[in-house]
This record gives C-alpha cells, structure tokens and sequence, in this order.
C-alpha cells in the first residue's frame, strides 16, 4: 500500500449502501505471483466491494452497512489487507482510520421531563426557582443549546418568572400571590443552534405555598334597624357574612361581640353569621348601640379584623305619665276671674314622639269633698294621659282650699213668718245672739235671750246671715281652729304629768234656750292616697274624705228662771 495508514472522514448523516473508494496496493511481480485479493477486519458497519473491469483494472470500495452514530463511535478504526497469488502468499496492510464526522442529529434532551417546585407566597422577587439543564451530544453549534419560554399558563406568569437563555436559570420578577393563582405551568424549549435546529422540551409546574397575609373580611349583608324596645330576646337584628382568603388554619376563623352588649352572635352555616337580641332593649336607658363584630384567624400570628353596626332603639309606649309629686296643695283666693292660673302642673313622660306627648284633664270621677261652688275646700284629680297606643296615663291629687276676702257686707234679713205661707200663726220676739271663744279652745259657747216683743229678728253688729255668710266666716274659724289646737298641743306637752288641781274655768250661760256652736266647722282632714300611674281601662272613682270633729261638751243646763236673771254677753263680744 502506498501508506500503512490512510485517514477517512464519513458523515455520520451518510445513508446505507454508501461507497467509498480505497487506494489499492501494488505487486511488482507478476503473473500469479502479482494477482491481489483484499480482506477488511471485521466491522458491523463496513464491508468491501473489489469490482474487476473488462481490462482487468480492478476497483476497490469501502460499503457502509450500517449507519454511523459519532456519539456512539465518533472513530472507527479498520485493517485492510492485501494477499498476492504466490505461493507462499505474501500480504501488505494499510490501517483506516475512519473518522465520523458530526452531523445535527440529536436534540437537546433536558434531565427530567418535569421539574416540580414550591414558593411561599411571601418569597421575594429575584429569588431562584429553579434551573433547567439540557444536553446536546453534538458537536459545535449542533450541541449549543439555547433555553427559552414556549408557553406558561396562566399566561399572567410571562410577567411573574424570568428564564436565562443560556443558563436555563428561572428567577421570581413579580410578587405570587396564593389567594390570586395558586400554581403555574411554565413550557421550556431547549433548542440547538444547528442546521436544521433540534429541540427539546420539558415543563416547569410551580405550587405556591399559602403564608397567613389577608386578614379575615367581615360583611354586613342584612341590617334590621331599628330595633323596637319590646324586641323579644333572639329577635334577628343583622346578617353577617365572615371570610378569610387564606387556607387551612390561617383561613379559620372565629367571631364575637365588642364591647358586652345585649347582642350576641349565632352561626348560621360556614361562613355566616346572624346578630341576635340576647337582652331585654330599654330605649330610655340606651338609645342606640355602636356594636363591633370582631373576626380573627387561626394564623400565626393571628390577624383580626372588624365591623362596626349601628344599632338605634325605637320607642314604645312603655312609660305612663308621671307627676312630680303625688299630692298638691293649692291655695286660692276668692273672686278670681275666670281663666286665672291656680297652679301649674307638670307630668314626665320619658318615651318620644307621641308616646311621650301628654294632655292634661280633671277627672270627674275623681273630684272629692262635694264640689260646691260656694264650698271653701275642695279635693279633685288631674290625670295626665299621653299619646300612644294603648294610652297610659298619670294621676295627681289636687287639693284646693279657697281663701276669704271680705267681700261681702252685713245685711238685714226680711221679716220671717208674717205672711199666710210661713204655716203658722205669726209671732214676734227679739233675740241677741252672742259667740265667745272659751279659753284653750276647749269649749265654745252661744247664748241666745230674748229681751223683749219686737217683730223682727234683728243681726249683731258685725255678724252676717246667710249661707253666703257661714262660708266666709268657716275659712276664719278654720285659721283660729288650727292656731287654738296647735296652742294646746303645746300647752299638753309642758303640763304633761302635772297634777290636775287646775280648776277649769266656769261657763255661765244665759236664761232661755242654748245652742252648742262649734268654733270651726272643720276640725281636720283625712285624705285617701291613691298611685299616681294607672292605666286608662277602666274610670274610677277617687276618694277624699273630710271629716268634721266638734268639741265634746256636756250640754247646757235647760233653759229657767235663772236664765232670765244672766247678764248678756257685751256687745264687744259680738264684734269679735
């Protein structure tokens, strides 16, 4: 052979049934002695092919049989020989060195099919995620490979990872955000730089991790307001709905009422919650409540949030009209016009609106002590009913005791008994009526003579006849009848215990007939008490009872001679 060894160059890319022609040796002897047959060292891929020519030019080819994988055997390494037609043979060999050139037929195969990572939601931007590896067992630009997104789903994780074409490392550029997306899917293309480029692919699938960052939600969904006053206990006053974003422990949460109140909190089913009346409500001691529902989560640490309801109270009627005091005692003087203000009463009704309007009226069935126009004393009942439904109302007692003016004068009376009417025959006499007061009030005592036969009853100076006249005198006899009592009240304390060698005075009366007057018509007063709240049902009827004591005195001895015989009272005495 020309040289002991020859260097080939095959593509790998080259097809079955390939030729490739090899240089012959030569024998310089001739005949059958110079006559060469040629053998190739055993190889799967290659085989030889020696084709003669009708002039006996001889032609020799290397064949592939099987094709050619450089990443498997990039050189191929053969003995080719040569034997002449002498006997004994004689052999010549040349070594092919075969070496397979790179073709772009492999693509870049990643290490794993998918890689599978785990972020908290809370990681922050620029951290690394993950890095992809792809090889390519060609050589030159066939074996580059170059790293690139294909697809990511959803397509918003284009703007949240960044992959490094050449290194395939794929960092965090935006913030993750669990409640948002919960996981990714990111496509990856390695793609080599020849010609035609290969590729390969592989999947990146991302799970985000929930960290406790949304604190609960608290909604009002329902809202009952206002809430009447006689709003039974569990009556619904809101629908809450309670939320969290957040997974697992950090998502649970739990609710209550802030500050202590008469509401309180009853789950509904997950999630909701109803604002119910634990509590009786009272509108005049709280009108309205600021209550605060408050949610916290199972996190750590826990976070909590609130909502604020606004609760006003409605009023009912159920406050009756009430008087400042039970009793009023009211002093009037005689002779005032008509409309004129004797007192001013005032009732409190603490609900609002018309249930708290009031209307005043003297009840008729709650007048006492006779009510007589000319009467110096009488008792009556104010009732204050206010506006609401049902009506209730208020009473108060009204006692009025009218003061005396001097506004009558004394007149004579005309003569009595002179005509056919009186029923009787007529008659004449003179009479001169006397009132004294007898000391401590004990006793009072009026004499009555008469002196001589006139036809006329004749007054005492200063006294005055008349029913109109006894009503004015009551209102002063009722001034000494109380200043006489308290006198002796007194006097009974300081003699209390003292023997009773006191002599009483002597009362003499005069001849004729005598009458027991007592100093005063009323002694004292008993008043019947009645509740001031009452409510408007039924009508009845109020009690005031006036009781009149006289003075306890043997009566006077009957009328004699003796009688005739006692000096008259002085007519100072009659002015009295």
């Amino acid at each position: 052979f020309p040289a002991a060894r020859k260097n080939l160059s095959i593509a790998e890319s080259s097809v079955t049934g390939s030729r490739f022609p090899l240089e012959g040796a030569s024998d310089a002897d001739i005949g059958a002695n110079a006559q060469l047959s040629y053998t190739l060292s055993p190889s799967e891929h290659f085989s030889l092919d020696l084709q003669r020519s009708e002039e006996y030019r001889e032609s020799l080819f290397m064949v592939l049989t099987k094709s050619l994988d450089r990443e498997t055997i990039p050189v191929h390494r053969l003995v080719l020989t040569a034997s002449d037609g002498g006997r004994p043979p004689l052999t010549g060999t040349v070594e092919l060195v075969i070496s397979v050139l790179d073709a772009n037929d492999n693509a870049p195969q990643f290490n794993q099919s998918v890689y599978k990572v785990q972020l908290r939601e809370s990681t922050e931007e620029g951290t690394l995620v993950a890095r992809v590896n792809a090889t390519d067992p060609d050589l030159g630009s066939n074996g580059e490979v170059m790293f690139s997104v294909s697809n990511t789903f959803p397509e918003k994780g284009l703007n949240v990872f960044l992959l490094n074409a050449k290194t395939g490392e794929i960092r965090l550029t935006g913030a993750l955000d669990y409640e948002d997306i919960r996981s990714y899917e990111i496509q990856i293309e390695a793609r080599d730089q020849g010609t035609p480029p290969l590729s390969g692919h592989c999947s990146v699938e991302l799970e985000v991790m929930d960290v406790n960052d949304n604190a609960p939600e608290v909604w009002v969904t329902s809202l009952s307001v206002p809430v009447p006053e006689d709003a039974s206990v569990g009556t619904v006053v809101a629908l809450l709905s309670v939320s969290d974003r957040d997974s697992g422990a950090n998502g649970r949460v739990r609710c209550w009422v802030w500050p202590a109140s008469p509401f309180g909190l009853e789950a509904t089913f997950a999630g909701s919650y109803s604002l119910v009346l634990r509590e009786a409500l009272d509108r005049e001691r709280v009108s309205e409540y600021e209550v605060e529902v408050r949610a916290e989560d199972g996190g750590a640490p826990a976070l909590r949030a609130s909502r604020g309801v606004r609760v006003p109270v409605s009023d009912v009627n159920d406050n009756a009209p009430a008087f400042a005091q039970a009793v009023y005692t009211v002093l009037a003087r005689e002779n005032n016009a008509a409309g004129a203000e004797l007192a001013r009463l005032w009732a409190r009704d603490p609900d609002e609106a018309g249930n708290g309007r009031v209307s005043y009226s003297v009840w008729e069935g709650g007048v006492g002590g006779g009510w007589r126009p000319a009467s110096s004393y009488v008792s009556f009942e104010v009732r204050a009913v206010d506006a609401g439904e049902p009506p209730l109302c208020g009473n108060a007692t009204v006692q009025l005791f009218v003061l005396d003016e001097n506004d009558n004068a004394p007149a004579l009376l005309p003569p009595a008994g002179s005509g056919p009417e009186a029923g009787g025959p007529a008659r004449s006499a003179t009479a001169t009526l006397s009132v004294s007061l007898v000391e401590a009030a004990e006793a009072a005592l009026a004499a009555a003579a008469g002196s001589s036969s006139s036809s006329s009853w004749r007054s005492a100076a200063g006294a005055e006849m008349g029913p109109g006249a006894a009503s004015a005198a009551t209102n002063v006899w009722l001034v000494v009848a109380i200043c006489a009592v308290s006198s002796l009240f007194l006097l009974a304390v300081v003699l209390y215990g003292a023997s009773r060698w006191a002599p009483r005075a002597a009362v003499l009366s005069g001849p004729g007939p005598t009458t027991l007057v007592c100093a005063s018509e009323v002694g004292s007063w008993s008043y019947s008490q009645r509740h001031s709240r009452s409510l408007c049902v039924a009508d009845g009827a109020a009690k005031s009872d006036l009781m009149v004591f006289s003075p306890n005195f043997p009566p006077p001895p009957p009328p004699g001679p003796a009688a005739k015989d006692a000096q008259p009272e002085p007519s100072a005495l009659l002015d009295t």
